[in-house]
């Protein structure tokens, strides 16, 4: 598969269903029908089978994250709370097509010149362009960057795991992408130290990609959709520290 001049970037959708089909929507609205996931399309307490269902229900090309690796064999690690909710809701018989889905998932997938992965190509948990540093997500540096972008012969590389949008171009010209999370704007974690990720806005995020002359151009989207369902939901299930991060996008 080669994928159009012009087509959206989503990641760690983490089962906001509700956060998903507003960026489907915005990037139909653009024109945009083209579109590939870097993967945490599950974990937490929202709409786990309705994000898989909508993805596969649209053909998505889509990599597997930490979260989805770990939903699909029974929950354990250090996101075990996360994964244990998705694990739960898509256990049963009339859930196995998702549960296959997730399963046959790729680490990375290369459609043409571009190459998608959750975090890096060789390890779904190291941060990419971001990395913990003062308790919070700070901007990696450039030659911590290429040095993990090695040899890749992509000219587009798709990252996502940090929740952060950004972008760095290589000294070689190639250009590195993470769209940002459709639906999980803040989250705090222990590893590789205590830090948190916050977005700032409860906004769903994703990027579009356009191939012009001189490479690949990158465009930030932030979408404003209605939380209040989530919310409703995550206290239903009792995942409090979930009510603000998608109420504010802050911890």
């Amino acid at each position: 598969m080669t994928l159009p001049d012009r087509f959206a970037a989503i990641s760690d959708i983490h089962g906001n269903a509700d956060a998903l089909d507003a960026v489907l929507a915005d990037a139909g609205r653009l024109g945009i029908a083209a579109v590939v996931n870097l993967g945490d399309s599950t974990g937490g307490p929202l709409w786990n089978a309705r994000t898989v269902e909508t993805l596969r229900a649209r053909a998505i090309p889509t990599v597997r994250g930490n979260h989805d690796r770990c939903v699909i064999d029974p929950p354990g690690g250090r996101h075990s709370r996360w994964d244990a909710w998705a694990h739960e809701e898509l256990t049963g018989e009339r859930q196995q097509a998702s549960r296959d889905w997730l399963a046959a998932l790729p680490p990375v997938l290369a459609l043409g010149d571009v190459l998608l992965c959750h975090a890096t190509p060789g390890d779904d948990l190291t941060y990419w362009l971001h990395e913990a540093g003062r308790g919070r997500m700070i901007p990696r540096p450039l030659s911590a960057v290429e040095a993990l972008a090695g040899p890749l012969g992509a000219a587009l590389i798709l990252c996502g795991h940090t929740h952060q949008q950004g972008a760095a171009r290589l000294s070689d010209g190639r250009l590195v992408v993470n769209p940002g999370a459709v639906g999980s704007p803040a989250y705090a974690d222990d590893l590789p130290e205590p830090h948190v990720s916050e977005a700032g806005t409860p906004d769903a995020r994703y990027a579009v990609l356009t191939r012009g002359a001189a490479g690949w151009a990158v465009e930030f989207r932030l979408v404003p959709y209605d939380p209040a369902a989530a919310i409703a939901r995550a206290r239903a299930r009792g995942a409090e520290d979930w009510v603000r991060p998608l109420a504010l996008g802050r911890v």
